[in-house]
């Protein structure tokens, strides 16, 4: 028997702020329910009347449990304000509908779900609803709150507004596949896992987080002060892109592209700029570098026990099943800039325990109030300790380990790439070179040994931008990442020239005259394209299984497109389109998701989904090495995830996960240890078998980037 449910909640506190700390002071007001497919009532708990009967029964006899967004919202919800309720509605039963969705690909928002199913919808009655949510569930602009005694008509609509939602979760349940979620077991109790994970929490520096708010509060003024100064009052805020590029324009007949950081720092390398300009620069860069957005973010969602929660929606990120982040956004926090920390310390090269000792001096600076006087770039210090905002609770420690190079294995692993998985079980065991340092050495056919520290980091830009079929422009992209300048890897590449395969030294030359024609240089010089180009095939070179896989993948997806069920195998992967939907399975059982699958005249492949950049639900493109993206970085999650289980039962308990690191609570005793949460989670799969992993971390009380 399914149970359908939702609530309408009121809080004093904005949802904005949080799912937790909005809970801490909310009320459930309405209760809406329906039996299977029976007609859908609701307990008014305003009124005062107690459960009706057949909702009292239905709790206890129900098999399941289904909401919309219940896992993040109406449990934490119901911890608040019903524990009692919650109490009697056992974690395993649970089940969601956004959760549902999600796991195959699809929006979360129940009103777009109806519209990609076509399901009927009273979009006036829709709006009116959002209108009732805004008198009834918040505050009112007087303070005054709206009651069903203040608004009785008004409340009678809202009752029937509540049991539109029931109707159309139960709508969209039945249109919506059930392959990944719910019916896969695992997957399932991954979520309920997640759940426990989303309520415990993480514990913060709040007294940093506060300090730290003060602190950039008085150096942006002391910017912008300055800015004011150096402008003649023109610029009154460093942060006013279009008034300071207009003033360096007309007054030092400097005409930038962009105030990009990297554009910036080429600038500010000039000697023969002068000193105002390059403290203007300075000036920009020091106050675009701020992360008083993260820190004013944990303090409005804090709960009153220093604990943040609710960070991790549950395969949130789209296709791969990985976690999205919410609220303070750990996944993007940003990397310490080691080239101020190196100013700032008054040293060359970051030794043991310098990026520590830095850290705990400015940590210490802020809760003092005295950052100012220590440290030169204020702004700079906030952003690179922000990190450090979450800590350990007392008598615990934080122990934290992070997969290596997983996708990287399992690309190899998936495309069946054999030096590469014996080149890293050698690295692993300690009697292999570095993985960049090979792909540098097979791209140019030279010895690992001779690799040195500038060719390694072509290396690994190679390994990140090329593995998914990427071109230039994909590794361009990278270059600029990782603060490389395009003349420094034309003149790498044309010095060993002699080395390389003369092949691909012809081809791509030949490759520039084509994209001459085509006008697809990218905007770069002959000499910078071709070191590129030649990169980009010296890489794919040395990995024929994996170049081969991208074609066969396109291959085996327009097969299965137009092949209405029926089973294609490509290597370890198995696609099948079934109905409106593309099925590419991966060896833990789990399946990517493409909706409405089409393949054009051309051979090119599209689906339905949310365009990255725009948000919006449209039709996306997609291609071999894209699909190859999907499915590394979805083994990848599946390989995380599988051991996370086996985490919390050593007794780690997982506060977070970043990409492919786990953040961990455990007691501060020696038996807990970065060395046995790393081995946890590289325990290779049943499924995975051949594929080799490691990780590695530490232990601390304060989190960094390792």
């Amino acid at each position: 028997m399914k149970l359908w449910l939702d609530t309408e909640t009121y809080s004093p506190t904005p949802l904005r702020n949080g799912t937790h700390i909005y809970a801490e002071a909310a009320e459930i007001m309405l209760v809406q329910y329906a039996v299977d497919d029976d007609e859908v009532q609701v307990w008014d708990r305003t009124a005062g009347e107690p459960m009706p009967l057949d909702l009292d029964e239905a709790i206890d006899d129900a098999d399941e449990y289904w909401w919309q967004n219940g896992n993040m919202f109406d449990f934490t919800a119901l911890r608040h304000a019903a524990p009692e309720l919650l109490a009697r509605m056992p974690l395993e039963k649970w089940r969601d509908t956004m959760l549902q969705a999600y796991a195959h690909s699809l929006p979360g928002k129940l009103d777009l779900l109806c519209q990609i199913f076509k399901l009927p919808m009273d979009q006036a009655k829709d709006k009116r609803g959002g209108q009732l949510i805004q008198r009834f569930c918040k505050p009112q602009r007087d303070g005054s709150r709206a009651t069903r005694l203040t608004h009785p008509t008004e409340w009678a609509e809202f009752i029937e507004y509540g049991k539109s939602d029931i109707r159309a979760m139960r709508a969209v349940h039945k249109k919506m596949p059930k392959w990944n979620y719910p019916n896969n077991r695992s997957e399932l109790a991954l979520s309920h896992l997640d759940v426990k994970i989303n309520q415990r929490g993480m514990q913060m520096d709040v007294d940093l987080a506060r300090a730290a708010v003060r602190a950039i509060d008085v150096a942006q003024k002391d910017l912008a002060r300055r800015t004011v100064d150096l402008t003649d009052g023109e610029v009154t805020k460093a942060t006013q892109r279009d008034k300071l590029l207009q003033h360096l324009l007309a007054e030092y007949d400097i005409d930038l592209p962009d105030l990009k950081k990297s554009t910036l720092e080429r600038r500010m390398n000039d000697p023969d700029l002068p000193d105002s300009l390059r403290e203007l620069l300075a000036i920009r860069l020091e106050a675009t570098m701020t992360s008083s957005s993260k820190y004013k973010t944990l303090l409005r969602g804090v709960s009153h026990d220093g604990r943040l929660r609710g960070l991790m929606q549950f395969l949130g990120a789209n296709r791969t099943g990985r976690v999205a982040h919410r609220l303070y956004q750990p996944g993007n926090m940003p990397r310490p800039n080691v080239g101020l920390i190196l100013q700032e310390l008054g040293i060359k090269k970051l030794g043991d325990g310098d990026m520590q000792r830095y850290v705990e001096m400015g940590i210490d600076a802020l809760k003092n109030d005295a950052a100012d006087l220590v440290f030169e770039n204020v702004m700079g210090l906030t952003s690179n300790v922000v990190r450090g905002s979450i800590i350990s609770p007392e008598d615990k420690k934080l122990v934290v380990s992070d997969l290596s190079n997983i996708e990287g294995r399992v690309a190899a692993f998936l495309a069946g790439e054999q030096w590469k998985l014996d080149a890293f079980r050698e690295y692993d065991a300690g009697t292999g070179p570095d993985l960049y340092k090979l792909a540098y050495s097979k791209s140019f056919g030279v010895s690992v040994e001779d690799v040195d520290k500038e060719k390694r980091q072509l290396g690994k830009v190679q390994e990140l931008a090329l593995a998914y079929e990427g071109g230039v422009g994909a590794f361009v992209t990278f270059t600029m990442t990782y603060r490389m300048e395009l003349d420094d890897v034309r003149a790498a590449v044309f010095k060993v020239l002699d080395t390389i395969d003369g092949d691909i030294v012809r081809e791509s030359r030949g490759m520039w005259d084509w994209v001459t024609k085509k006008r697809r240089t990218l905007g770069l010089e002959q000499d910078v394209f071709v070191a590129c180009e030649i990169l980009k095939r010296g890489w794919r070179s040395a990995h024929p299984q994996i170049a081969s896989f991208w074609g066969e993948l396109k291959d085996g997806a327009i097969q299965a497109i137009c092949s209405p069920s029926t089973t294609v195998r490509v290597r370890t992967i198995i696609m099948r389109r079934d109905g409106e939907w593309l099925r590419v399975q991966m060896p833990s059982g789990r399946q990517l998701c493409y909706i409405a699958p089409q393949v054009d005249d051309s051979g090119g492949i599209s689906y339905m989904g949310v365009n990255q950049y725009t948000r919006k639900w449209q039709r996306v493109k997609t291609y071999g090495g894209k699909i190859f993206e999907n499915l590394c970085q979805a083994v990848a999650r599946d390989v995380l995830f599988e051991n996370m289980p086996r985490v919390e039962a050593a007794g780690y308990e997982i506060v977070l996960s970043i990409h492919d690191e786990l953040l961990t609570e455990a007691p501060a005793r020696s038996e807990y240890s970065d060395a046995h949460l790393s081995e946890l989670i590289s325990t290779v799969p049943e499924w995975a078998q051949g594929i080799p992993l490691s990780a590695g971390g530490f232990e601390a009380t304060r989190y960094r980037k390792d």
